[in-house]
This record gives C-alpha cells, structure tokens and sequence, in this order.
C-alpha cells in the first residue's frame, strides 16, 4: 500500500516510514493539515497515519475534512497513552482503528494487515457487484424518451448537492435506479448506499433497523447494533416506500431530517450522522397526508426535489427497451435471435405493462427462453400481452377527430374516458389530465363516466 503519515515530530515520521518499507509499503509524510491535504492531491493514498495532535492542529479535524472527500479511506489515530477517550472518540467519529505510542513494529504490522484485509473485502464486494451487474439487466433509464430525458438531465444537477430528494412512481418504473444513479453521480459516490424497506418490519423492529438499539432494548435485543442510518454515514440512505413508515417514526425520521441528530432504541445519548437521504413511493402521499397516516411536515421536508417517473406505457421507447433486454438475456443463455416479428413489437407497443420496467424484463426473459424461430413471436410473450392486442385490434375506434364537427364539450369528454379506460386509478388519470382528482370527479359526474 501507499501510506502517507501526518506527524508534527520528524522522529516518529521517520521511524514510521522506515517501518512501514521494511514490511513493503510505500510511505510519504506530512507535518501538518495543509501538507497533508496537499500530498493527497498529489498521490492518492491507500491508508493515513494520522497523529491526535499536530501542534496546535487537531488530527480528528483534518481526518474528518479527509473523509468527506474519501470514505472509504482506513485512517489510524496515533495517540499518546494518556490520550485513549480521544482515540476511540476519533473511531466514533470515523477512524480505523489507532496506535497507542509507544507503539512497537509488531502493532503497526497488525493494524495494517487488518487494512488490508477490509480493503481485499471491499474489492470482493465490488467484484460481486459488478457480476450481479452483468448477470441481472438493470433498469433502462437513460432513453430518447424527452419526459425521462429531462427528469435524467435535472437529477444530474442535483446529485452534487446533499438536498433531500422525493421520487414518485408506480411499482416497477425504477425508482430504486434513479436513487442509486442520483447517489452515483454525487460527491458521496465513494460512500455506502444503504436501503431501508419501509413496509417490510413492524414499528419497533423498523426503528431498531434504521437508528440501531441497545442490548435489552426489547426481547431478543442481545447485543448493541448501530443501525442503517450509521451504516450509511458518508453516503446515501434510501427509504423505499416512505409512505409505509410508521406514524411512530415519522417524528423521529423529521428530527433527523432537520437536524441529522437521533437516538438509538432504549438509549438516550444523542447521535449524529452525516447522511443524504432519498426517498421512493408510489403512493400520492398528500392523500396519505389528508387521512391522517402520513405527517403534513414529513411530507413538507421530504419535497425538496421531486422527480415523477413515468408508467412504461406512456414512455415512447418501449420497443428499444425489449430490443435492449433481448440482446442481454440472448447473450446469458446463448442464444441468437434476431428480434421482434411486426407482431410482437406491435404487442409490446399496445400492452399497457401495468408491472412496468420489472414486467416487462420478465416478460423478454421468458419469450426469449420460449422462442422456437430466430424472431420473437406473439405467442412467445406471456398470454395476458398477446391476447391484449387481440383486444385493442377489436375494439371499435373513437370516430371523433380534431376539428370534426363536435363541441369542446363532447371532445372533452370523450378525451376524459379514453383516459379513464387506459389508466388503473383515478389519481393517475387525474395527474395525466393535469386537473386535481376532485375536478375530475366533478367531470366524471358531469359527463356520466
């Protein structure tokens, strides 16, 4: 490894750095915060030694300033014996491990090889990433489509910054995607991205997953845990399904929103995490909000940025997404296949893919295993979607036209029931009219809908 070490005493540097050669790495050493800083723009390192005190400096200081630009990067208090309560408040607050002086070349070897171990385990984990990437199509997102081209080109802007992001959606539309492409484009992108399932605990279980528990907070709390909200410090947390949190937790989820302090379960001391936070529904959350089950200033902070992505069947490149996964699941399982028949990129175009992105990618994934000739076919894709084209082939058109000889009256009504028929709940059809779901009542009431 490549070390740099920060001491203000020339005698310990030296000592150091000829310890450290001797078992291998490569050293360079600082004397103080600027120097350091300086050296690490110069030659990004794999690990820091840094001393408690560089004379009137503070090594915690310079390690935080360190980490909010590498996370990941192992830093190793050096400490005086009378100074350990600042050693392990220096872990709490991000350090590796530490070295008591004086320290011994034995002692330095092993923390060292406790750095490479964790370094050898994070490059499994990204190995296995990346496999996991190549075997299991992510959602599409980046598309011609202009709606998702522009909510693409806004979440761009936003991701440098640590404002707190709402992402609407239906089921399937790739959410959970948006939110890790937000953090991968941010200044935290080396950091954790850690998920919260909202709906998947009860409240007590949910609130010990998120800001941890002591031993004996509740039965079958055996041991400490911290929590995925400490879990993810330097990085993103994820709250999927936001509308599913507890009515509990929504005054402790707000509190650290707003000042990013919290308790963990049975325990008074105050935490402190730095975390940016997204959050996914495909609930209307103001509804949620008017019948009492979500709090009107949780949902006021969490609407810093929203972004609404579309339902598959009012995105215009369906057919290349299908061509996108077709090329990805021919590959896995070696099979060559040249397309879609005009059939089935007609069945793919009319279906209105109610389970969206996760719908469809399943519904390549089976025709592809399927398919009898070198074209996708319609009786390779699931039943529901070809017998929905039958359907759409058979059903009787509007005869009325723009500039016909109709009212505004008549066309606007017509217009509201193809909506209604195309669409699976009122508030979606009343977001794509662009009128409120009690305008769109009035109407339905009006018009005999």
């Amino acid at each position: 490894m490549h070390i740099l070490i920060v001491d203000d005493e020339p005698l310990i540097r030296q000592t150091l750095r000829v310890a450290l050669e001797a078992m291998g790495h490569t050293a360079a050493e600082a004397s103080d915060s600027a120097s350091a800083l300086l050296k690490l723009q110069q030659a990004p390192c794999d690990a820091l030694l840094v001393d408690l005190r560089l004379g009137t400096e503070s090594g915690i200081e310079l390690m935080e300033q360190v980490l909010r630009g590498r996370p990941d990067l192992p830093v190793v208090i050096i400490t005086a014996h009378g100074s350990i309560d600042r050693a392990v408040e220096a872990m709490r607050r991000g350090a590796f491990d530490f070295l008591p002086k004086p320290f011994t070349p034995v002692q330095v070897r092993a923390v060292l090889e406790r750095v490479v171990r964790i370094r050898s385990l994070h490059l499994r984990v990204a190995d296995l990433e990346e496999q996991v990437r190549r075997e299991v199509p992510e959602a599409v997102l980046e598309s011609p489509d202009p709606q998702l081209a522009t909510i693409l080109e806004q979440a761009r802007r936003v991701a440098p910054s640590d404002a707190v992001v709402l992402i609407r959606g239906e089921s399937g539309t790739g959410k959970g995607v948006l939110a890790r492409w937000i953090h991968g484009w941010s200044r935290r992108s080396k950091g954790p991205f850690v998920t919260v399932s909202c709906p998947s605990l009860s409240s007590e279980l949910l609130q010990s997953e998120m800001f941890g528990h002591v031993r004996g907070a509740f039965t079958g709390a055996v041991r400490d845990t911290s929590g995925k909200v400490a879990a993810a410090s330097g990085g993103t947390l994820f709250l999927d399904e936001i509308a599913d949190l507890p009515l509990a937790l929504q005054p402790k989820l707000l509190r650290f929103l707003q000042d990013r302090q919290y308790e963990r379960l049975g325990e008074t001391r105050t935490q402190t995490a730095d975390v940016r936070l997204i959050a996914a529904t495909n609930r209307d959350l103001e509804a949620e909000a008017a019948a009492g089950r979500f709090r009107d200033d949780l949902l006021y902070r969490l609407n810093v940025v929203e972004f609404t992505l579309p339902p598959l069947r009012l995105r215009s490149d369906r057919v290349d997404l299908a061509n996108h996964l077709l090329a990805f699941f021919s590959r896995q399982t070696g099979r060559k296949l040249d397309g879609f028949s005009a059939a089935a990129r007609a069945a793919i175009s009319s279906y209105a893919w109610p389970g969206n992105l996760r719908e469809l990618r399943n519904a390549i994934e089976r025709a592809v295993l399927f398919a009898t000739k070198r074209e996708i076919e319609p009786g390779d894709l699931p039943g529901r979607i070809s017998t929905d084209l039958t359907a759409t082939q058979e059903k009787p058109t509007s005869t009325m036209r723009l500039g016909g000889p109709i009212t505004l009256e008549q066309l606007e009504a017509e217009h509201i029931r193809l909506v209604l028929e195309d669409t699976e709940t009122r508030e979606e059809a009343a977001r794509i009219l662009g009128i409120d779901p009690s305008t769109l009542y009035r109407k339905r009431k009006h018009f005999g809908l």
